[in-house]
């Protein structure tokens, strides 16, 4: 099966230099997996690492683009080689004058290609961290560097991550944040054009509906109000181009020795999930990320048929929609279960705030 996206899009550069998808609430949703296979779109690979935390047997990691592949395989290097600190300095987390000591010391024993992919972007890790140096990165870092001293005062905008109650969040955004410089700001930076040209691949809106810029607006009052933003590492990032005390769940200290030592696990493979599907393998878990969203109304059901015939019974599908509505076509429906109580809590608690829906389901075990 050929992929729909993969003639359509530019995956010959860095994309995402972090997941923007919230692992915490993957995991959850992914369920007990021990001893499983699991199968994760890459991206640059920080929730595929979150999942060896399920303790599987296999973990296969799919791309179409050998960029993003890269990205997994620094942090396979920096886990090894690396201390817990050495690795948030390296990505960015933390500011650092030792960044290309640390490139170096992370690459030391990967392939050829990675050692030459990386020591090309050396001067970009060193300035911005390897998690701040892709598109969508650097987007965030124009609107946080260049744009938001405009609008807000640097005290204003650090007390976004002052904890307060939800009445006392709904305030400060109501009374001190939404001023007409934050509206006009959100009305052009956040448009589909300036997204499309300056963050995802515009190709990635072919069927999204509605207003972006609303969309985004709607979002950070979930993540502002709904959410506590003062636990956010996705939100601290966008306003500091950094992480501050909190992180995403594959960088936290508590689970580096888990994942360094399961880092055999992976099995990362160049190419699309349907090349995947189409090995005759069986997976109990996916990682979809929001795959979904970039394929047509009517063309994504062909896809997710293809994932159900993959799949084990009870294997659970985990998927995000930011724009663009995407659950099992209603020819398919019988086959599997919606877990909606795991959708419900998944939700409330995703700090990744940009998607409108969260989407877990199951295969339903009589149906296989």
């Amino acid at each position: 099966m050929t992929s729909q996206i993969a003639a359509k899009a530019n995956f010959e550069h860095i994309r995402y230099a972090q997941l923007w998808e919230d692992a915490d609430v993957l995991t959850g949703a992914l369920g007990d997996q021990k001893g499983s296979t699991l199968v994760s779109i890459c991206s640059a690979g920080d929730n595929a690492l979150a999942m060896l935390t399920l303790d599987p047997a296999r973990v296969v990691v799919v791309d179409l683009s050998m960029a993003q592949i890269q990205c997994l395989k620094l942090r396979i290097g920096a886990f090894r080689n690396l201390d817990h600190q050495g690795f948030i300095e390296l990505m960015g987390s933390r500011p650092s004058g030792r960044r290309a000591e640390l490139l170096d010391q992370a690459i030391d024993g990967c392939a050829p290609e990675t050692v030459a992919f990386w020591q090309n972007l050396k001067a970009d890790v060193v300035s911005y961290g390897a998690g701040g140096i892709g598109k969508f990165e650097r987007y965030f870092r124009l609107f946080s560097k260049r744009l938001m001293p405009l609008v807000h005062s640097r005290k204003t905008i650090d007390a976004i991550f002052q904890p307060r109650e939800p009445a006392a969040r709904k305030d400060f955004l109501d009374n001190r944040w939404n001023n007409w410089r934050w509206k006009l700001m959100m009305s052009l930076f956040f448009s589909r054009f300036a997204m499309g040209r300056l963050g995802r691949d515009r190709a990635f809106f072919d069927h999204v509906e509605g207003s972006v810029a609303a969309h985004v607006q709607r979002r950070i009052r979930h993540a502002a109000v709904d959410c506590d933003p003062s636990v956010n590492p996705y939100l601290y990032w966008i306003m500091n181009a950094r992480h501050g005390e909190h992180l995403p769940m594959s960088w936290r200290e508590a689970h580096f020795e888990t994942i360094r030592d399961r880092l055999d696990r992976l099995d990362i493979r160049h190419g699309s999930l349907e090349a995947f599907v189409g090995t005759g393998e069986k997976a109990d878990g996916f990682n979809l990320s929001d795959i979904f969203e970039y394929m047509s109304a009517d063309g994504y059901g062909d896809v997710y048929e293809s994932i159900l015939e993959a799949s084990n019974p009870g294997a659970r599908l985990v998927y995000w929609n930011m724009m663009a509505p995407r659950r099992v076509p209603a020819r398919l429906a019988g086959r599997v279960n919606r877990l909606s109580a795991v959708e419900a809590a998944g939700k409330a608690a995703d700090k990744a705030f940009f998607y409108s829906d969260f989407v877990a389901e199951e295969v339903r075990v009589e149906e296989l």
